[in-house]
């Protein structure tokens, strides 16, 4: 008997096969016009980012981490100030505060799996400079609450990372806080092919200062050098394959929610799905669960050439870096997701006929077992 072809996490090969005869033209104009750094591609990618994401601004950077550090080096942060994130995302999040000089300070997550109000509330204190809340998964964290926390001296920065297209209360990602960043990494919904970032605002001093910190603080020329920068510039090859993928990327999303609502409607009873509320566009980067059983049901998705992640089997305040910082336990909602945390592949690229065979195969899973207890993402222990 014939097995059924593997399922993956993500299939790049797919999306490309697409796309290779657009893409292929558009690096072939970039070769021709030669303009490598700074070409015309990254103004209109720019131009079209800032109109989506209803920003005055959008600057074209080399990574999302990078996105994060300018960001935060353009608002003055650095030593001596705190910057309150997520536990439970990928290490940039952290790294790029660290890189500025400024102290990281985590704060526990809620059942969405975002940054909980009532803890970064608690987690305040007077060398408290920004708030970063992590989009995790294109969940629009709950910039509806953080906003209350604002006082003068701080700021709220979007790590909005894994987010792009999605909204809260019909307003995009990236226009949220302060300063918005995004990742165009091959893993986002809208990628890039190699890393890529995007930063979004509307005070044109912090256009300015952002451009000029990612061209090693230069506005022209070198002499006018009045900053220490880096250097993260967009390539202008990256931002032509953007925009060639920027007329697909509506569709990518719409993909991508039509599976989660599949996922929510067959497997709710069997895992942990946070409901997506009325005022929430989500886009689904990734489609994270809890998932009594995760380490088993991970095998036996792996048995049968299924695709599933952990993300993240440790908590950010648990890695070597950062351990020695933080007590045990002083974020027990994230650990918990760290425990039984799963993401089900959910890429466009999916068919129909392949997301319900995901479901069938956790359903036989649990039946398969002694009827599980759910997880609730609200609990705290083991």
């Amino acid at each position: 008997m014939n097995q059924p072809p593997p399922i993956a996490f993500v299939d790049l090969p797919g999306q490309h096969r697409a796309l290779r005869e657009q893409i292929l033209s558009v690096i072939s104009r970039v070769l021709e016009h030669g303009q490598f750094v700074g070409g015309p591609e990254i103004r209109e990618l720019e131009t079209w980012w800032a109109s989506t994401c209803h920003t005055q601004h959008a600057i074209g950077v080399g990574s999302g981490t990078d996105a994060i550090q300018l960001a935060l080096m353009t608002l003055g942060i650095g030593p001596g100030d705190d910057v309150i994130t997520s536990p439970n995302s990928f290490v940039a999040s952290a790294n790029a505060i660290r890189l500025t000089g400024a102290a990281v300070r985590f704060a526990d997550i809620g059942d969405d799996f975002n940054l909980d109000p009532d803890a970064v509330s608690a987690a305040l204190t007077s060398s408290t400079k920004a708030i970063l809340p992590v989009h995790l998964g294109g969940r629009p964290a709950r910039f509806d609450r953080l906003a209350s926390l604002r006082r003068e001296g701080i700021f709220l920065v979007e790590d909005a990372a894994q987010a792009f297209g999605a909204r809260l209360d019909g307003k995009p990602v990236g226009s949220l806080g302060d300063i918005g960043c995004f990742s165009l990494h091959p893993l986002k919904v809208l990628n890039a092919c190699g890393d890529a970032g995007m930063v979004t605002c509307n005070d044109p001093y912090y256009d300015e200062r952002l451009r000029r910190l990612a061209n090693h603080g230069i506005r022209k020329r070198q002499e006018d050098c009045s900053l220490v920068g880096m250097n993260s510039r967009l390539d202008t090859i990256q931002a032509a394959i953007l925009l060639v993928k920027r007329a697909h990327v509506d569709a990518w999303i719409e993909q991508r929610r039509s599976h989660a609502d599949v996922y929510r409607r067959r497997l709710e009873t069997l895992m942990t799905i946070p409901p997506e509320s009325p005022d929430e566009f989500v886009t689904y980067a990734t489609f994270p669960t809890l998932a009594p059983a995760r380490n088993r049901l991970v095998r036996f998705l792996k048995d049968h050439q299924v695709g599933a992640k952990i993300h993240y089997a440790l908590p950010l305040h648990r890695l070597p870096a950062y351990r020695n910082q933080f007590r045990d336990g002083r974020f027990p909602r994230a650990e918990h997701q760290a425990r039984h945390g799963l993401s089900l592949p959910i890429h466009e690229g999916l068919t129909g006929d392949e997301i319900h065979r995901v479901c069938d195969l956790i359903k036989a899973f649990y039946e398969g077992t002694q009827k599980p207890q759910i997880v609730h993402a609200s609990a705290t222990q083991p």
